[in-house]
């Protein structure tokens, strides 16, 4: 049990420091230490005799009780001093002090009291609570604001999803729409190129090709860039042959590089590596893209591969314009050139870029060593599989591109007139035998195909009421599963040329390059056309 007295003193350096009071069974004090009466500030405390209500009631009419009736107050710290088990109980007194008060009850029923002054330890322990409730109330603000905070945060996520996906829709249109009449464009403008041979529209006619060139490349680069940082490409890494990559090279670049000038060399091999094969070929198109447009004609291109202990690297090597050492480092920035590459041909400087952050998002390593004037040598390094293919070096498609294709029955489907009428005008002037149309039903309605087995399909993949695979599907079901097919689309989406490539559909990219397209139709075309000459 606790009281307070009015006056207190400061504790002695020795002895006890708490004053003890001991009283008899009548509750009579017996004795007392002069910390008691210090204490209590109570001068009976010092003479034995005096009887424990007696203290309590000058203690009361003092004020050291509390408010309320003297008497009451008395009689009711009586009460708890002497109950059977050991009290504790807190008084401030008028003089503003806290005294701490316990009391014991003998078993011959003597009583022995302890005072303490424990002002000091009341005052930290309510400023302890005071700071506990501030800091709760803190707490609670904080987390209340750490709350708003994160709602506002997914709030401006959720947006950004949206503005991702309205972007990687954006692209998506943006890669069909705006690159349809381009190709449109490149096909008409290929054809007055084959028809103006050796008269004075040909200059003509190939500048607009040039032109063309460069606005496909530009777009081109741009919506890479933009599907990069929307986060809409993401690598799947799976086994296979690098002579894929290789293949595809050859048949991109080789008529490109010889109506150059330039000698493009492949160097096969039958390793298999294991990364994302739709993105390693856009990496290393970049690259030899790159390549053949800074060399100059008479000049050398060499894209191989060499196996170095654990990985296998694959150098593109050129005899290009190079750049100096202490240039290298500009030319992944984006919208960076060099003055001498920028004099020599068109573009953004975005080519590179999209280089190194392909290569990032794949793990791979990429090395680069430049000599100006000389040339300059890029080295991916690949991580090899586990079960390596053990079939042969794919052999160069070049003989594709030089077949004669006179004779071949082509079906071209697209929803766009003008790249009909200009496709078939195209490849009508290699010789082929060529129908178009805008839809299945439109094949159906006019009954293109009866009596009339095409020996290969090119095939849009936008089509009004269908995707082209499912058209090539179709086609496929009432013309025989051997029917030969190339998906053309303007959608660079990996999704999309791994779907294809599973149902057995090459895919050309839109704007499609006249020279690729004639070594696609030719290699596309050979064992269809083999298969016809044994039947005949």
């Amino acid at each position: 049990m606790s009281m307070a007295s009015g006056q207190f003193g400061a504790p002695p350096r020795n002895g006890v420091p708490q004053g003890l009071a001991l009283f008899d069974g009548s509750l009579r004090l017996l004795a007392s230490n002069a910390r008691c009466q210090t204490l209590l500030g109570l001068k009976e405390m010092e003479q034995p005799g005096i009887s424990l209500g007696d203290v309590l009631g000058l203690l009361a009419w003092r004020g050291d009780l509390g408010i309320g009736e003297p008497d009451e107050l008395a009689a009711r710290c009586l009460a708890a001093l002497t109950c059977p088990v050991e009290a504790v109980e807190r008084r401030e007194s008028v003089a503003g002090r806290m005294l701490e008060f316990h009391a014991w009850r003998m078993p011959d029923g003597a009583l022995t009291v302890s005072f303490a002054d424990v002002t000091e330890r009341v005052v930290a322990e309510t400023e302890l609570a005071r700071v506990k409730l501030t800091l709760e109330a803190r707490v609670e603000e904080r987390t209340a604001a750490l709350t708003r905070v994160n709602a506002e945060l997914e709030i401006a996520r959720a947006k950004a999803d949206a503005a991702n996906l309205d972007k990687t829709r954006f692209l998506a249109a943006a890669s069909h729409d705006l690159l349809q009449p381009l190709n449109a464009a490149r096909l008409y403008t290929a054809t007055l190129v084959e028809r103006a041979g050796g008269t004075e529209l040909m200059g003509l006619a190939q500048s607009i090709e040039a032109s063309l060139t460069a606005v496909e490349e530009i777009m081109a680069a741009l919506i890479d860039i933009s599907r990069l940082d929307s986060g809409a490409l993401t690598a799947k890494p799976a086994a296979f042959p690098v002579g894929d990559i290789l293949k595809k090279v050859d048949v991109e670049f080789g008529p490109l590089a010889s109506e150059k000038g330039i000698e493009i060399r492949l160097v096969g091999s039958r390793a298999a590596v294991l990364t994302d094969r739709l993105l390693l070929g856009r990496i290393v198109q970049n690259l030899v893209a790159n390549a053949v447009k800074y060399t100059r004609p008479g000049g050398r291109v060499l894209v191989g591969c060499r196996r170095r202990g654990a990985r296998l690297r694959l150098d593109i090597i050129d005899t290009g314009i190079g750049f100096p050492r202490e240039q290298q480092g500009l030319i992944f920035a984006e919208f960076s050139r060099l003055e001498q590459g920028a004099r020599m041909a068109p573009g953004l400087g975005l080519g590179l870029s999209i280089v190194q952050r392909l290569v990032a998002m794949l793990g791979l390593g990429l090395e680069l060593d430049s000599r100006e004037g000389r040339g300059s040598r890029f080295s991916l390094y690949l991580p090899l599989a586990r079960n390596p293919s053990t079939a042969a070096p794919n052999a160069p498609a070049t003989a594709a591109a030089a077949l004669d294709l006179a004779g071949l029955r082509v079906l071209c489907v697209d929803n766009e007139r003008a790249i009909l009428d200009a496709m078939g005008g195209l490849i009508g002037g290699w010789g082929c035998e060529v129908r178009i149309a805008r839809s299945l039903r439109e094949i159906s309605r006019d009954g293109l195909i009866e009596g009339w087995m095409p020996d290969l399909v090119l095939m849009d993949y936008h089509l009004d009421q269908t995707s082209g695979l499912d058209a090539v599907e179709w086609l496929r079901q009432n013309l025989g599963g051997h029917l030969a097919a190339a998906l053309l689309t303007a959608d660079r989406s990996p999704d999309i040329r791994a779907l294809a490539e599973a149902r057995g559909v090459a895919v050309i990219m839109k704007p499609v390059k006249p020279a690729a397209l004639r070594a696609a139709i030719g290699g596309l075309a050979t064992g269809r056309a083999g298969a016809r000459t044994r039947a005949e």
